[in-house]
């Protein structure tokens, strides 16, 4: 089972979402207080099984927040960013090297948001 783990940064808080093998899977913007960070992992559970918008592809389909927004970034990995029904970004992941396996972290989500538990990592 995954589960979220909440941080203090300089910035405010973050929380990251790992899988039961330790590996993140998708990560926060820095939020002002541990509260409001708290939130957005409640976000991020409600909002888990949200569909996918694939913006690789020649043609988007654009849906509704929320959703998973697919991306290749400038050095052309394959990232997603979940958004909120408000179209916040709750969560955004690492680069992968091919779609497929972009696609596997969304699921990774899917799988592990809704009953992850959350942490608190000391600084």
């Amino acid at each position: 089972m995954g589960k979220f783990v909440i941080k203090a940064t300089r910035t405010g808080y973050v929380f990251n979402l790992k899988a039961s093998n330790g590996e993140v899977i998708a990560t926060s913007e820095a939020y002002a207080s541990a509260a409001s960070c708290k939130n957005g992992v409640e976000s991020v559970r409600a909002n888990a099984s949200a569909k996918v918008e694939d913006q690789t592809l020649e043609t988007v389909q654009t849906l509704t927040n929320p959703k998973y927004e697919v991306y290749a970034d400038k050095s052309g990995e394959f990232r997603f960013r979940l958004k909120a029904r408000n179209g916040e970004i709750v969560a955004s992941s690492e680069g992968y090297k091919s779609k497929g396996a972009c696609m596997g972290g969304i699921e990774s989500v899917k799988k592990n948001a809704p009953g992850a538990t959350v942490e608190k990592e000391d600084a």
